[in-house]
């Protein structure tokens, strides 16, 4: 076997580490180190100097069997970051191998992180394991959502072969918070039955945690969401959950930022200002 024919067989494998700190005026990133490709943009402030906004790009486009990603994000403390994607993640077919991506966010005392990433496409045949691990200290706040769509039924490539796991933990101090774990099989009847996708091809999942949730804002989660038949809202002691299905992964994300924008002065006491990236 050639050497770029081995490289293929044994898959992509990409690490990518960022650390941020943050002074009584600003939040910057003190730490990077990557292997593979996965890399960031420069810091971007489109707010002020205390929110570090930063763009996580794959340069390959896409994750294919065999290929494993992981991210590791530590916001010390008082750090306020907001993590993005500059375009949807494409799982491709993987013939036989499965593909990962683990993140881990650990986020100090006083401070914030939003992990909030465009959608994930998962295409006819692949095996894709996705897991989120977030690990929070007294005081400390996260948001973070995902966004999927099995298949592209818009272009008749349909979600008939494959599998999807994902995993998401959310601890403070070691306390377990929130845990959920998903297995969508491409061939499994129940896909379409009303208490899971209800023959839907996109979801998505929207998670506050670290704030304790009271009444007034479950009830302006709830109004955000308006009188959408397919999204709903609830609550654990210091988790809010929202979830979504539909056919439009657009339909979704926008609910979801008009819900993001109802919530951010509660969890980060500030306005709602999308990244730019969204709107490219």
């Amino acid at each position: 076997m050639k050497p770029v024919e081995a490289l293929h067989a044994a898959g992509w494998r990409a690490v990518l580490e960022l650390g941020f700190r943050a002074d009584d005026e600003r939040t910057w990133l003190a730490r990077r180190r990557h292997s593979g490709p996965l890399v960031v943009q420069r810091s971007f402030y489109p707010e002020d100097a205390r929110l570090c906004q930063m763009v996580i790009v794959h340069p390959p486009g896409g994750i294919a069997g065999g290929d494993g990603l992981e991210i590791k994000i530590s916001s010390e403390e008082r750090a306020s970051v907001q993590l993005t994607t500059p375009g949807a993640g494409k799982w491709y077919r993987g013939f036989g191998r499965s593909a990962q991506q683990t993140v881990g966010i650990a986020v100090a005392s006083g401070a914030m992180c939003e992990w909030l990433p465009q959608e994930n496409i998962v295409f006819d045949g692949a095996a894709a394991q996705m897991s989120l691990q977030v690990d929070l200290a007294d005081d400390a706040a996260f948001c973070g959502w995902d966004f999927t769509c099995l298949g592209r039924p818009q272009s008749d490539q349909y979600f008939v072969s494959g599998c999807l796991r994902q995993v998401i933990d959310i601890r403070r101090n070691g306390r377990p918070l929130f845990r959920e774990q998903a297995c969508i099989d491409a061939t499994d009847p129940f896909r379409a039955a009303p208490s899971c996708l209800a023959d839907n091809c996109s979801y998505g999942s929207m998670l506050v945690a670290g704030k304790q949730v009271s009444d007034d804002v479950i009830e302006a989660a709830r109004d955000a969401l308006g009188d959408n038949a397919n999204a709903a809202v609830t609550r654990l002691e210091e988790v809010l959950i929202a979830r979504w299905v539909g056919n439009s992964v657009e339909e979704g994300r926008n609910l979801f930022t008009g819900l993001w924008s109802a919530l951010r002065p509660w969890y980060a006491d500030r306005i709602a200002v999308p990244p730019r990236i969204w709107a490219t």
